[in-house]
């Protein structure tokens, strides 16, 4: 997936082959903001303004603007993988809950 990013903002970027146009939509917010444009310089044109009226329409509204999550996760994984993921947390003397974290917050910062 291709991203753009504005302030504190993320899109991602697709291709939308029947307009011959790339689509923008603004990622974690509480509504939809969406955005075109034929190049990297009309899609960052296009994700400002659309970003910029759905801002307004949230204040108009006193909506927060983007979402809030309460910081819990279910997972429903194979217990095999359980199992794998609960020994190497063991290895490295973390709690499950821990090691879930860091290798969440490792593959942010270091993408394959």
């Amino acid at each position: 997936m291709n991203t753009m990013k504005l302030d504190s903002y993320k899109a991602k970027i697709e291709y939308d082959s029947d307009l011959d146009m790339f689509r923008g939509e603004v990622l974690g917010i509480n509504g939809g903001a969406d955005f075109y444009g034929q190049n990297p310089s009309e899609l960052r044109k296009g994700f400002r303004n659309s970003l910029n009226i759905f801002l307004e329409v949230c204040a108009e509204k006193g909506i927060s603007p983007t979402k809030e999550y309460p910081g819990k996760l279910n997972l429903r994984i194979d217990p095999k993988l359980h199992s794998n993921i609960s020994i190497q947390a063991l290895a490295e003397e973390k709690s499950l809950n821990q090691w879930i974290i860091d290798t969440l917050e490792n593959s942010l910062h270091n993408p394959a």
